[in-house]
């Protein structure tokens, strides 16, 4: 019988944004996965600014990725104390589904940066390392130069949204409407999410 093939998708998703949305479609179709992992990030020790409450930023996952098929949002990291290592939460779903084939999937820039991951040995043991890159006329191969950890490629429209960007719209005032799930726009104002301090 094939392993039930599983993605794992973290991130601080504070906000969730379209590209985000866009890397759990791609992850579903290239990697064939029959189910899709959304995992906010817990205490995010690597994180220079302090994250939104784990309430919001869980509620704006599941209204990002909600209508995936395949997709299930998980609150793991959120309920665990202390740091949060993404090798503990693969430890953890492994004992939930001895019998799957992990895909963890990473952004660019921390696909450049595993190295400095935590346990990052047995992360690769426990799972199929998967690096978005952005397809784009000059964009280089994968970095693999800066360590010895073996990856895939998940291959990814050019969008540029990023969250720290939609946070500065907000605070300015800006529309966010092209960068984030309508829903997700909904409820940033509804709860007054991202805006300075009068």
């Amino acid at each position: 019988m094939t392993p039930q093939r599983v993605g794992i998708l973290g991130g601080a998703f504070d906000p969730p944004h379209l590209a985000h949305v866009a890397m759990a479609e791609a992850a579903i179709a290239q990697f064939q996965l029959d189910e899709l992992r959304i995992i906010p990030t817990g205490d995010a020790w690597h994180k220079p600014r302090t994250l939104s409450d784990g309430v919001h930023r869980l509620k704006m996952a599941q209204l990002a990725f909600g209508h995936l098929p395949r997709v299930k949002v998980d609150d793991m990291e959120l309920k665990r104390q202390g740091p949060s290592f993404t090798v503990e939460t693969l430890r953890d779903l492994q004992l939930q589904l001895p019998e799957a084939q992990f895909f963890l999937f990473v952004g660019e820039d921390q696909g450049k940066a595993l190295g400095t991951w935590h346990e990052i040995k047995e992360i690769s043991q426990r799972a199929i390392i998967c690096v978005a890159e952005r397809e784009t006329p000059d964009s280089p191969g994968p970095d693999a130069s800066s360590h010895d950890i073996p990856t895939q490629t998940l291959k990814l429209p050019p969008l540029p949204h990023s969250a720290t960007e939609v946070r500065t719209r907000v605070a300015h005032g800006q529309p966010i409407g092209a960068l984030v799930p309508k829903a997700v726009a909904l409820y940033i104002d509804r709860h007054h999410l991202y805006q300075l301090a009068r």
